[in-house]
């Protein structure tokens, strides 16, 4: 009996199966156009960088007599310090106050906008919608008049408040559109199993919603930071006392009538660019997945 148990046992058929062995992947193929077309984008987004930066550290009469793309022979610090000797600290306060107010005025807004759109169920809300979207069509530079008479009729001509409505305003229908394809891709059986739960509106915006839609509220935040921090046309029309410029119209204070001193531009142009890198290279992920968010449906 002992000896047929170890007959069945040794036999083949009762041996340990190998592993299965995994197949190989294929070896990428080399892409030379697509390596020549990363290269050559790159050329074109470092070349200005370079530039800005290599001019920022010469001196006037260096930047007048060396060569474009040549490195700074001489390489000074003087011209930050006359960025900073003009206001600059002040100029990049008052853009960080709008930036922020901007943001979070917009994700106050578009989040609970973008979850009735998604949630609800009436024809008001669709044509609402709709309605909204056509902001994305209506330039600003089209309706700066009507702007300008709105703000100075509500008092708020020359007041950083007065740069922060009009910039909620004309942002807000790309974010609610983007937050409400992020929306869309939550599952339908998580509203429901908080339906079943007696959760209302309220509660499920804030346990299963704003969880959910990060992506889409870090792409909305960086969006609404980059145009809000780089806004021009507002701050120009909506604006007047140097104590109320930000940094688009402080650099303005570095032209003179006849001459401007380019190196320190420069330099306040690197100085201003600084946090636009920052909010980009925090969310970079999470910017192209919230803007991809609800499309492949």
């Amino acid at each position: 009996m002992t000896a047929s148990l170890d007959r069945v046992t040794a036999s083949p058929r009762h041996a340990a199966a190998p592993p299965p062995r995994r197949r190989a992947r294929p070896p990428r193929r080399a892409n030379p156009l697509a390596a020549l077309g990363a290269l050559m984008w790159l050329v074109v987004v470092a070349l200005p960088l370079y530039y800005l930066v290599a001019v920022s550290l010469r001196t006037r009469e260096d930047y007048l007599t060396d060569g474009a793309l040549s490195p700074p022979t001489s390489p000074t610090l003087d011209n930050y310090a006359t960025v900073f000797d003009s206001g600059f600290e002040r100029y990049l306060l008052n853009t960080a106050v709008v930036t922020a107010a901007s943001v979070t005025l917009v994700l106050v807004l578009a989040l609970p906008a973008a979850y009735a759109i998604v949630r609800g169920r009436g024809r008001l809300l669709r044509a609402g919608f709709s309605l909204l979207l056509l902001g994305l069509a209506i330039p600003a530079q089209a309706v700066i008049v009507p702007v300008y008479l709105i703000i100075t009729r509500m008092r708020l001509y020359d007041s950083l408040t007065g740069i922060v409505v009009p910039t909620v305003a004309f942002l807000l229908p790309m974010s609610v559109l983007v937050l409400t394809s992020t929306l869309r891709d939550i599952p339908e059986e998580l509203y429901e199993a908080m339906e079943l739960d007696g959760g209302g509106p309220a509660r499920t915006l804030r346990t299963l919603v704003i969880p959910l839609s990060r992506p889409g509220l870090v792409t909305v935040g960086i969006y609404v930071a980059v145009n809000a921090w780089n806004g021009f046309l507002f701050p120009l029309v909506l604006t007047q006392s140097q104590d109320q410029r930000v940094l688009t119209m402080g650099l303005w204070s570095l032209q003179g009538q006849y001459t401007s001193n380019v190196p320190a531009l420069m330099a306040a142009m690197t100085l201003s660019v600084l946090p636009v890198f920052l909010f980009y290279a925090l969310g970079r992920r999470r910017l192209v997945s919230g803007l991809t968010a609800g499309f492949g449906k």
